[in-house]
């Protein structure tokens, strides 16, 4: 039998040499340039440790995966039970276990008549699903989505994205797709108005740079999307199950979507899982004949440990009202950031809602400090960034990210279980740090220049 742990500590010291050599070389090589091939160890609740036993909190927690905290004790004892229990997982040609269970869950949080539920193993799978769904129930072939949106790197998904860094490369996209100013309601008039579109994909907010949109924004955009026979989808892969202090982002704004995306924070943080919502009218132009009931289908929907993850995970949701604290430590944390920021030239503005924020940062007036910050700028537009964000890891043990490509923005997406010590002492890194970065010459600004140098060198 395989001895998990003792494998672990006997080849401890060849992960990060097994992962450059096979996985991902480009990727082991950027983490060693900006000081994050660190190993952890163990992860527990909001927190990482490494093999010295520092703790860390994370502000990453698997780009939002780890909403319940990492290794909750209640999934986890979900999940032993459903394998103890012998179920006859993928049957495939049979009635599954837990699937409708998870499924009855989902419709009754989702906002709106939102009645069927396809189950996907991610986010990017999701949103494969939906313009297949859309494209089935309009008859239309066009999609809309919005500049720097992030759907996933699927074909599909990524003919999706607005970001076009992570295109280049890989030949043609889908077409018809066509993207839209986010939060700019006539160019997408314009764009429906045409008569050809299937349907408009929209994060409520968007991941890439934390942008919120305006209040009017979202339900003018469904309104339009019903007067021009067009399927209004929202993705919610990342904001959705308790991330912006909502259990869903739409509700902070009143939006019944035509289709819905969850997935990530669905897992639990154990199991690939993800469920595409719909309404029922969009699901039976799919699955409109008994010949084609298997017409769009996966291997492992409905597996019966993504099920019980899932169900295990809006349990944890529900009983340790974790979508409240979401709000209450969000609403905390942003208001803080703000107090302490306000005190610092580059310092521009807090946005997000609940525990997804964006803290970005403007260039300052000093000559001094404008002089640093061209010379960055000048190099790459994320190095600014990533020189505070060095420092925070390897002095306070903050683990965070740069919002998007060539954006001043810091994104945190910490657990939806940190408390108010956390967020004093995430505060209180950032005071610091930014401190740090308002001395030129200073360590902030040596780490910046470490790094123009090891990018010139690539």
């Amino acid at each position: 039998m395989l001895d998990l742990k003792a494998l672990l500590t006997d080849e401890r010291g060849h992960l990060a040499l097994l992962s450059e050599e096979r996985i991902n070389p480009a990727l082991c090589k950027a983490l060693k340039v900006i000081g994050y091939n660190k190993q952890y160890v163990r992860g527990k609740g909001a927190y990482l440790f490494d093999e010295a036993g520092n703790r860390y909190i994370d502000c990453l927690s698997g780009f939002g995966t780890f909403a319940c905290g990492r290794n909750h004790p209640a999934i986890r004892e979900s999940l032993k039970q459903a394998m103890d229990l012998d179920l006859p997982n993928l049957v495939a040609m049979g009635v599954a276990s837990l699937s409708g269970l998870l499924a009855r869950e989902l419709i009754q949080l989702a906002p709106g008549q939102l009645d069927m539920v396809f189950f996907t193993n991610s986010g990017t799978e999701g949103v494969e699903t939906s313009i297949k769904y859309a494209r089935a129930a309009t008859g239309k072939s066009r999609i809309i989505h919005c500049k720097r949106s992030f759907h996933g790197l699927s074909l599909g998904s990524l003919s999706v994205n607005g970001n076009d860094e992570f295109k280049e490369g890989f030949g043609p996209m889908l077409e018809p797709v066509t993207a839209v100013p986010f939060n700019d309601l006539a160019a997408l008039e314009r764009e429906l108005a045409r008569g050809d579109v299937a349907g408009f994909i929209v994060e409520p907010i968007q991941g890439k740079g934390v942008f919120v949109p305006s209040d009017g924004y979202l339900p003018e955009a469904a309104a339009l999307c019903r007067k021009h026979k067009a399927i209004f989808i929202a993705d919610e892969v990342q904001t959705g199950l308790g991330r912006t202090g909502k259990m869903f982002a739409c509700e902070h704004w009143g939006v019944e979507p035509d289709i819905l995306i969850v997935a990530k924070a669905l897992s639990g943080g154990y199991m690939p899982v993800g469920a595409v919502l719909s309404k029922r009218w969009i699901h039976e132009k799919v699955f409109s004949r008994l010949d084609r009931c298997f017409v769009h289908s996966s291997t492992f929907t409905e597996n019966d440990l993504a099920m019980a993850a899932g169900l295990a995970t809006l349990t944890v949701l529900k009983e340790e009202t974790l979508v409240e604290n979401s709000a209450a430590m969000g609403n905390r944390l942003a208001e803080k950031l703000r107090a302490v920021g306000g005190q610092y030239e580059m310092f521009s503005e807090v946005r997000g809602r609940g525990l997804m924020l964006g803290i970005e940062f403007k260039q300052p007036t000093s000559l001094t400090l404008k002089m640093g910050w061209n010379l960055l700028h000048s190099l790459d537009a994320s190095l600014f960034c990533q020189a505070m964000l060095i420092p925070l890891l390897t002095e306070h043990r903050v683990l965070a990210q740069v919002a998007g490509h060539h954006l001043d923005v810091i994104k945190l997406l910490p657990s939806l279980v940190i408390n108010e010590d956390d967020v004093d002492y995430l505060v209180g890194a950032f005071d610091q740090v930014m401190a740090a970065c308002h001395r030129f010459p200073g360590p902030v600004w040596e780490v910046g220049k470490r790094l123009a140098g090891a990018q010139l060198r690539g």
